[in-house]
């Protein structure tokens, strides 16, 4: 029995109910309701969502809406973070620092806007204020998303874990559960095949530009086939020791050095190779994901990435539900448009959005959802799963995520934990030589190994989690009333 939210939302919303509506699903799904929207002053709520409390309905909660917000997202600011209930919350330019609920005429009101700082956070906005770099990254310097440690802590789905705890103190239940099992989080790697096979004339010329003088003997080893990248089963051996199963993202357009050389930079293999269609049936045989990992340029035409997955489809023997971004390389100042594509060539769920420098959530979002597209005013039904962590965040990267390696990942982990998430994670298929990568491939070893120790964490492919988490949501939402989708199309 899924127990359900009373909610009622103000009318005089009407211009942004879209996103509204939107915000509320998405939150309410995370975590784990039910709902039944009421016409306003209809009826006794759960909740009343209202520009103006003096007229809200009888409810248990009132949250206070904020129309000037809501009427232009792109002027918000993030200006820090509180605590409450041990989540940390967004403070926008405005907010006041006490942010405690208050009882008022037997109702519990919330005077700041979770739900505005929820939707400007999952949809975007807070990453457009800084500035574009090579290859569209953002370049977060200086921003309390760095200063304050706030990337690693999962704003937006801690504000629904925030308010589903304060539903509980109303006397509701706890919502159904998010994961399967009785487990409380859920775990899994997307390994990015970027260099499985060693050019041996320019492999050492990297191991060098890493190393120092310190690789002269592993990229000797690397001329002469002593080391290598093939690692699957190296990978498999691995996570099978833990009980855990991961995915591989291959590219499907073979790129060239010329190309990489003039600013296309895709890998040099060919999954049409005898020896990868082999490879994907063994991965396959053992329970191992297979899923895209779109070429450079992939997010430009439509056409080429459904070339791409179908490409990788007949390789490989199989569907393609899941896709990743080769250098993370969505639509530079319109990720939604690539978001959109995803929608439309037919993926199950995509990877790709987080920062390439920095370690933590790029939405703000431990739980998977459904992006937003600002145009179309609706959701994206490509479902997004986050990565919160890249094996090179805490080595090529280092640099913008100071700090002891396993305090950075701890803080992941508590994250998660706390809020019942996801921990997606991308090890590349390369890094698994300690010789040529110290510590890569320990790291993320340790790590899954503290998860199984822990216990009550479900380890699946991204696909899995993805089907999970799709169909608990349409679940959730066949015993709904009202926050129609339809009314954004």
């Amino acid at each position: 029995m899924i127990p359900t939210v009373r909610i009622a939302i103000d009318p005089a919303l009407a211009a942004r109910r879209a996103e509204i509506t939107y915000t509320w699903r998405t939150l309410l799904t995370g975590m784990g309701y039910s709902w039944y929207e009421e016409q306003w002053q209809a009826a006794p709520v759960t909740i009343a969502y209202t520009t103006d409390p003096a007229q809200a309905p009888p409810a248990q909660i009132v949250i206070h809406a904020c129309a000037e917000r809501w009427a232009n997202p792109a002027l918000a600011r993030l200006r820090g973070h509180t605590i409450q209930r041990g989540y940390t919350l967004p403070l926008l330019e405005g907010d006041h620092e006490h942010v405690q609920p208050v009882v008022v005429h037997g109702s519990l009101h919330i005077g700041h806007d979770p739900i505005f700082a929820a939707f400007w956070l999952l949809s975007g906005y807070e990453e457009e204020q800084y500035p574009t770099l090579k290859h569209g990254y953002r370049d977060l310097t200086g921003s309390p998303m760095l200063t304050q440690g706030l990337l690693r802590r999962g704003m937006a789905s801690a504000i629904g874990c925030w308010l589903a705890e304060i539903l509980q103190q109303c006397g509701l239940p706890p919502g159904i559960p998010r994961w399967p099992n009785g487990a409380v989080l859920a775990a899994t790697c997307g390994h990015d095949v970027d260099y499985p096979e060693v050019v041996r004339w320019l492999e050492p010329l990297r191991i060098v530009r890493r190393q120092g003088m310190r690789g002269l003997r592993a990229a000797r080893d690397v001329i002469t086939g002593r080391r290598h990248h093939w690692h699957f089963h190296s990978w498999i051996a691995l996570e099978e020791q833990i009980g855990a199963r991961s995915a591989f993202y291959f590219v499907a357009r073979k790129g060239s050095l010329l190309e990489y050389a003039t600013g296309r930079p895709d890998p040099f293999y060919d999954v049409q190779a005898p020896h990868f269609r082999a490879l994907f049936r063994e991965l396959s045989a053992a329970g191992w994901e297979i899923g895209l990992h779109a070429s450079y340029l992939a997010y430009t035409d439509r056409r080429i990435f459904a070339a791409e997955r179908e490409r990788l489809a007949v390789a490989s023997g199989q569907p393609i539900e899941g896709n990743r971004h080769h250098y993370w390389h969505l639509h530079p100042q319109q990720p939604e448009q690539t978001l959109l594509i995803h929608e439309q060539v037919g993926f199950h769920y995509d990877a790709s959005l987080t920062h390439n420098r920095y370690l933590g959530w790029r939405r703000s979002s431990t739980w998977p959802f459904f992006p937003w597209h600002r145009r179309l005013r609706r959701a994206i039904r490509t479902l997004q799963l986050p990565t919160g962590w890249m094996d090179d965040h805490l080595f090529g990267q280092k640099q913008f995520n100071p700090g002891e390696r396993d305090t950075l990942l701890g803080d992941l982990r508590e994250t998660v934990s706390r809020q019942g998430g996801l921990l997606l994670v991308d090890v590349h298929d390369y890094v698994y030589d300690d010789t040529l990568f110290p510590g890569w491939a320990a790291i993320y070893r340790s790590l899954w190994e503290d998860l199984a120790a822990r216990g009550r964490v479900w380890f699946a492919t991204p696909a899995a989690i993805a089907r999970h988490w799709s169909a608990r949501a349409s679940s959730i939402a066949e015993n709904s009333h009202g926050l129609g989708e339809d009314e954004q199309m």
